[in-house]
């Protein structure tokens, strides 16, 4: 791998939120908003290890570390076609200038709507998924 190679690493969004942003309305970062401990731990290995990361939402698509949004509520069940495009859409876009892209998941509990995202992308080949979150390398 090169010195210049751009790496990110993904993980979808989990309903676990912080309900004071709820009420508030306040618009925070994706490590504030979310706080499943999968997603918390993830988050923290990244920014530990000094890694682009982001979160995708199933309401934002890719929710960078440093982009502010306000609480939602979106169960990927209920993302509709016309939604589910966007959402490939934002995807590609978002994420088109970087080489490598890694998506952390769970294979027991990795939901379709994200395995069809992957498999609907432009940037499938660029795409890599792990399960460890120790295979999250601070080499850009």
């Amino acid at each position: 791998m090169s010195a210049d190679t751009r790496k990110i690493y993904i993980t979808h969004c989990s309903a676990k939120k912080n309900p004071t942003f709820k009420v508030t309305k306040a618009n925070v970062t994706p490590d504030k908003l979310y706080t499943a401990t999968t997603t918390q731990r993830f988050m923290n290995e990244c920014k530990k290890k000094g890694v682009y990361w982001a979160i995708f939402s199933d309401k934002y698509g890719i929710w960078f570390s440093d982009v502010k949004h306000e609480w939602y509520e979106k169960n990927p069940n209920k993302v509709t076609e016309e939604e589910f495009n966007q959402l490939v859409n934002v995807f590609n876009k978002s994420l088109g200038a970087f080489d490598e892209i890694y998506f952390y998941h769970n294979p027991g509990r990795f939901h379709r709507l994200y395995k069809r995202l992957l498999e609907g992308s432009h940037l499938k080949a660029k795409i890599r998924l792990f399960t460890h979150l120790d295979e999250i390398s601070n080499n850009r």
